[in-house]
């Protein structure tokens, strides 16, 4: 059988420099849709059974995040379980090895989150009496916003909970971050928790999974369908290039918030982290405290979560105002947080045959709730 490279699926994005033997297929890591950033890939193989692989991706080096030095690419016959094969970057190249048992494998940068398991995920969630499923308006395609509501369903007691909202997935290729969101979800929606029922009797949550559904259908690492890094324009984003930003900002504005978390994945630093909004102009000393317990209690609940890595604090009054952590921090001067994991493995919790996951990132998105709790 002869081999074949396919990326005509949801998500699937890799360009094919020649493919006629297992032993050397040379890809090439394509950029996102009108835009420069080039790191994401997905793709399926077909002829390959029990022959020695070796998928050389050669412009790895000129990727827009070209530091892959402990990153393994994830392999699945079926598309449900996925597991690291070995990788090294030399040359420039990225080089991955992999027997496989099967005629057809595919190949990813990180676990996918289809389009067919985010509309599962709302399906399931507005199914529940605690969950409303509200479209906020639509991405540069036409796809919904699609925001779940969740909470307990007394009316009288509304107007004195506080208001949590969590974003996830504005950099489409950042697939752990909806993994996460799923794990937020379907925690917060479980009757028998107790820590979810009393957070729902609390507390008023608005999450979106998907920020960018048109850059996550097609294959993008960084931007939506314009070529708009959907982190650089919560200051003014537009209906025209922007408009994913621009109806859940508008939602914002409407229902206030009292704590705002923004959930990424980082593609060197190999660990889980937070980055704050400390460099607001008008960062405040109770906004100090309660980023202090929100990580302190999630530092506690979930060995996975960190401290000592992350990006560099800004100055006081240095912030960008642009990304939703910073913006969201200034205008309405509460807790705000960006979740940062990995896509590489959690250096201080290695697992060599899956890395960082999907499913640790469904678990971590379920600890969520008690730094949530702990700062209500």
């Amino acid at each position: 059988m002869a081999i074949h490279v396919s990326t005509q699926f949801d998500g699937g994005r890799i360009e094919v420099i020649e493919a006629q033997h297992a032993a050397r297929i040379r890809l090439k890591i394509a950029k996102d849709s009108a835009s420069d950033f080039c790191q994401w890939f997905y793709c399926r193989v077909d002829g390959i059974a029990q022959q020695e692989t070796v998928l050389s991706l050669e412009n790895a080096g000129q990727s827009s995040y070209p530091k892959w030095e402990g990153y393994h690419v994830l392999a699945s016959y079926d598309r449900e379980t996925w597991f690291r094969i070995p990788t090294e970057f030399m040359d420039g190249m990225l080089i991955a090895r992999h027997t496989p048992t099967m005629n057809a494998v595919y190949y990813a940068y990180f676990t996918p989150y289809s389009h067919e398991r985010h509309l599962d995920l709302l399906a399931q969630a507005q199914c529940s009496e605690f969950s409303t499923l509200l479209n906020l308006g639509a991405s540069a395609q036409g796809r919904t916003m699609d925001c779940l509501k969740i909470t307990e369903a007394h009316p009288h007691t509304t107007q004195h909970k506080k208001i949590v909202w969590v974003i996830a997935r504005q950099h489409p290729g950042e697939t752990m971050a909806e993994w996460c969101a799923e794990g937020l979800v379907t925690r917060l929606l479980d009757p028998d928790d107790a820590l979810a029922k009393v957070l729902r009797e609390q507390a008023i949550f608005y999450i979106i999974p998907n920020m960018n559904p048109d850059g996550a259908f097609l294959g993008n690492l960084r931007t939506n369908a314009c070529g708009a890094n959907l982190n650089r324009e919560w200051m003014a984003p537009s209906l025209e290039s922007s408009p994913e930003v621009y109806w859940v900002r508008q939602k914002i504005y409407e229902t206030g918030v009292d704590c705002f978390l923004d959930l990424h994945g980082d593609e060197q630093l190999p660990y889980v982290f937070l980055a704050g909004c400390e460099g607001v102009p008008k960062y405040s000393e109770k906004q100090k405290q309660r980023a202090q317990i929100f990580k302190e209690t999630l530092r506690a609940v979930n060995p996975d979560f960190q401290t000592e890595f992350g990006y560099s604090v800004d100055a006081p009054g240095e912030a960008n105002l642009t990304l939703a952590t910073d913006y969201i921090g200034e205008h309405f001067g509460c807790l705000a947080y960006t979740l940062e994991m990995p896509f590489k493995d959690n250096a201080n919790l290695p697992d060599p045959d899956t890395g960082w996951s999907a499913e640790r990132s469904l678990l971590l998105g379920a600890s969520l709730l008690h730094p949530i709790s702990a700062v209500l």
